[in-house]
C-alpha cells in the first residue's frame, strides 16, 4: 500500500505510484507539495490541503528547483526536506552553456505559435525535439487564424513537420480553444506551453484556468509591424484546468539553443533516422561518403533537400555543443 496514493486531493495534482515508491518509511510524516510558483527567493506550492508557503535551508537555493516539482516539507514550517526525483524535465540550454529548468513532471507540451511572421518552421522543430527529448508529448497550437489568407496552409506545414503530430487551430480568448485541447487534459494530467512572446500563451492560460484560482496571467499587445509582443509573462507558474488538470506557463523563448538533444532530433526528422540504417558505413555522417542512402533518397526527391539542410544545421549544433569544452569537466 503507497504511503500518500490513497489521498486523491494528491493525485490530483498529479502524484502517482512513481513518486510514492520515492518516499521512504521514516518520511511518511512529511509533507508532500507540488511547487507551483517560484518568485525570485519564494517558493508558493500546492499540498492536498490547498495552497502552500515553502521554506528553504540555509544551503538550499530556488535555482534547484523547478514549477511541477514534488518536495517533501516538513509539517511544522514547511521547510523543504528534498525533492523527489521527476518524470521529466522540460529544459533549455543557454547561450552561455547554463541550463534553465522550464517545468518538471509534464505530460503534454503545447508549443504555441500564430499565422502570421511568428510562423518558423526552423524553431518549430527546435521546440519538437526538445519536447521529444525530454520524453513529453507535443501538441502544435496555431493562433492568431484571423490574420492569415489561408490559415489551412500553415495547419499543412505543421502537421508536415514530424509524424503523427497533433496539430490544433484555436482561438485563445474563446472557451472553444478549452474544448479543443481538452483530450490533453483531465485530472492529474499537467500540460506546458511554450513558444515565442506574444503568441497568445497567456489569454490560452486565463482561457484553460478554472475560475477563482489566483490572478490572471498579464497579457500584453503584439506589434504588427513584426509580430513580437510588448509584454510578456516573466515568472513561471502552475494553474489548475476547469475540469481537472494543471496547466504551466513560461516566459515566451526567443532563441533555443540545442545540446544533448541527439535523441530528439531522431524522432523529428524520423524519415532521415530510418535511412541512416541503410547506409554503407555505421558511422555515416550524410555529407559525402559513398553508397549514403539518405543523400540517395535526397537526390531522388524522397527527402525535401530544404528538410535535410535544416536536419544538418540542427545535428551540427547539437554536436558542438555536446563536445567538451576547453577547461570544463
Amino acid at each position: 500500500m503507497g504511503k500518500f496514493t490513497q489521498d486523491a486531493a494528491l493525485e490530483a495534482l498529479g502524484w502517482s505510484r512513481f513518486f510514492d515508491d520515492q518516499v521512504a518509511d521514516d518520511e511518511a510524516d512529511l509533507v508532500p507539495v507540488r511547487i507551483a510558483h517560484i518568485h525570485r527567493a519564494r517558493m508558493i506550492g500546492q499540498s492536498a490541503a490547498g495552497p502552500v508557503d515553502l521554506a528553504l535551508s540555509a544551503n538550499d537555493t530556488v535555482g534547484a528547483y523547478a514549477v511541477g516539482d514534488f518536495v517533501l516539507a516538513e509539517p511544522l514550517g514547511l521547510t523543504v526536506r528534498r525533492r523527489l526525483e521527476r518524470a521529466s524535465l522540460l529544459s533549455r540550454r543557454m547561450g552561455d552553456g547554463s541550463t534553465q529548468l522550464s517545468g518538471a513532471n509534464i505530460d503534454t507540451l503545447l508549443i504555441v505559435t500564430s499565422c502570421n511572421g511568428d510562423f518558423s518552421v526552423p524553431r518549430l522543430e527546435r521546440y519538437l525535439a526538445m519536447a521529444h527529448q525530454a520524453d513529453i508529448a507535443p501538441v502544435l497550437v496555431l493562433t492568431k487564424a484571423d490574420t492569415a489568407e489561408d490559415a489551412g496552409a500553415f495547419v499543412a506545414e505543421a502537421s508536415a513537420l514530424a509524424r503523427d503530430l497533433p496539430v490544433r487551430l484555436v482561438d485563445p480568448r474563446l472557451a472553444s480553444a478549452r474544448e479543443t485541447l481538452a483530450p490533453w487534459f483531465g485530472p492529474g494530467k499537467t500540460v506546458a506551453l511554450t513558444g515565442s512572446s506574444g503568441v497568445g500563451k497567456s489569454s490560452l492560460v486565463n482561457t484553460l484556468a478554472a475560475a477563482d484560482t489566483g490572478p490572471a496571467q498579464l497579457t500584453g499587445a503584439i506589434r504588427d509591424h513584426d509580430s513580437m509582443g510588448r509584454h510578456t509573462t516573466t515568472a513561471r507558474s502552475l494553474h489548475p484546468v476547469a475540469g481537472g488538470g494543471w496547466v504551466l506557463d513560461s516566459p515566451g523563448i526567443r532563441t533555443l539553443h540545442l545540446g544533448e538533444m541527439a535523441e530528439g532530433l531522431d524522432i523529428v526528422f524520423a524519415e532521415i533516422t530510418d535511412l541512416a540504417s541503410q547506409c554503407r558505413f555505421g558511422n555515416c555522417t550524410h555529407s559525402h561518403e559513398p553508397r549514403c542512402a539518405v543523400l540517395a533518397a535526397v537526390a531522388r526527391g524522397e527527402i525535401d533537400p530544404d528538410r535535410f539542410a535544416r536536419w544538418r544545421k540542427l545535428h551540427d549544433e547539437n554536436l558542438a555543443a555536446e563536445a567538451p569544452r576547453p577547461g570544463r569537466r
